[in-house]
């Protein structure tokens, strides 16, 4: 038995001794008291008792003689000890039950406690609380939700440092493929050149976006600003509108007026915009790609980009917002997988939320929705 224990038992048998030797002793003094209202003289007899006659007893020589009790030697009587003892002895296994009710699940948690802070975060405590429907219960299932959560982001950690080293080192074997093919080829110094050039920029670019991610998850997401959603939209639409030429990709834009959203202009510019290249590089040529925003009677607005290509199975629609997924149908392009695990952030930041999800009538495509709150 641990500490709390024997604490829960002093404190709850302390009160319950208290609490019987107070009973004990206020009985005791009631029979003290017996005796001598006994002793005090009769009250006034009502005036309709005068001419009753005197009963037989009275008569013979006063009221009716009784041999003293043994009580009767001192007044009051004496403690009721045996009572008390018993009443000590029922407290006492009382106390030492409800103890150990108490003290049981905190230490489980403490145990739980211990271990998860040696760095296992496979305990759980959820068993351990067995069918307790009270707040210890309750703090037992939070322990598991945060011991969950953090297996999670540990999980989560392991896996972006493993995909951080194999981003870079892809780049610095072709970099050093390139010095090597300089060293032995000085003729083609220009092409390497160029080669190393494409190489750091590409290392560049991974680096910004990794510490882009690492600041959004921090919470670090800039000023923001009562910005147009609106003007915001048209000037990613023109520039997706000009890349789309070349791939026969057209872009269908509408907006309700006067959609007004607090938020970070670069961030949410680099959302929306990474979530508006991704469906211009899967839409088919021959094709188009659709974007609305309007503002639905809940007072958000809601923005829907829809491609028209091959879509992502049911399965992934939630991982394509992990950073560095590339799921069967994504493998293919030039990014790093984190545009939409950035995405994601930029809009957790102004309370928003962004969800991909196959078309409602069936068609072939994907539609990512985001809906943002529409400032005042």
């Amino acid at each position: 038995m641990g500490r709390l224990f024997w604490k829960f038992f002093l404190f709850i048998w302390l009160g319950q001794v208290a609490a019987v030797v107070g009973t004990g002793t206020f009985f005791w003094f009631e029979r003290q008291q017996s005796p001598m209202r006994a002793d005090r003289p009769p009250p006034p007899r009502p005036d309709f008792d005068e001419h009753r006659p005197p009963p037989m007893e009275f008569d013979r020589g006063g009221p009716p003689h009784r041999p003293p009790s043994p009580d009767d030697k001192r007044p009051g009587g004496r403690l009721p000890l045996f009572p008390m003892i018993a009443a000590l002895i029922a407290s006492l296994l009382c106390a030492a039950g409800v103890a150990w009710y108490f003290a049981k699940p905190i230490r489980h948690l403490r145990n739980a406690f211990a271990t998860a802070a040696e760095g296992d975060l496979d305990t759980r405590v959820g068993g351990a609380m067995g069918g307790r429907r009270d707040e210890l219960a309750d703090l037992g299932q939070d322990f598991d939700r945060m011991a969950e959560r953090l297996q999670a982001l540990m999980a989560a950690q392991k896996h972006l440092l493993h995909d951080v080293s194999h981003e870079m080192r892809s780049p610095l074997a072709r970099l050093q493929a390139a010095i090597g093919l300089a060293r032995q080829q000085p003729g083609r110094v220009e092409d390497t050149l160029a080669r190393i050039e494409r190489e750091g920029e590409r290392m560049n670019g991974l680096i910004g976006e990794l510490l882009t991610l690492s600041r959004l998850e921090a919470g670090v997401s800039g000023p923001l600003e009562k910005l147009d959603l609106g003007e915001l939209l048209a000037g990613i639409v023109e520039d997706a509108r000009f890349e789309g030429v070349a791939e026969q990709v057209g872009v269908d834009f509408v907006a309700a007026p006067g959609l007004f959203v607090q938020a970070n202009p670069e961030l949410l510019h680099r959302a929306i915009e990474n979530v508006v290249r991704n469906g211009l590089r899967f839409s088919p040529a021959g094709t188009s790609l659709q974007i609305a925003a309007k503002r639905e009677a809940d007072g958000l607005i809601h923005l829907g980009i829809a491609d028209q290509g091959i879509g992502v199975p049911e399965a992934e629609l939630e991982a394509i917002f992990t950073p560095f997924y590339r799921g069967r149908n994504l493998a293919t392009g030039d990014g790093y997988g984190l545009g939409l695990a950035i995405a994601r952030q930029v809009i957790a930041t102004v309370n928003g939320k962004i969800t991909a999800k196959m078309k409602s009538d069936g068609s072939p495509g994907l539609l990512v929705e985001i809906v943002l709150p529409a400032a005042g």
